[in-house]
């Protein structure tokens, strides 16, 4: 499954990491790399309690990329 995430930098130079499609599942780390791996193992814990919980489970994203020439 596929979601997206939000990384930012806090004025203490910790990186968050916030997954909107799943409320409240947000995690951190001293980098950009450890902060997305952190979240990815939040966003495993979370779906996984969801499917546990009988909880429906957010549908995952499709996204493409498209070129726009002006």
């Amino acid at each position: 499954m596929k979601y997206r995430i939000i990384v930012k930098q806090d004025e203490d130079g910790v990186f968050i990491a916030e997954c909107l499609s799943l409320p409240g599942c947000i995690s951190q780390g001293k980098t950009r790399d450890e902060a997305v791996i952190n979240i990815k193992d939040a966003m495993k814990g979370y779906l996984e309690s969801l499917e546990k919980h009988s909880e429906p489970i957010p549908p995952s994203i499709e996204e493409e990329i498209v070129e726009v020439i002006v």
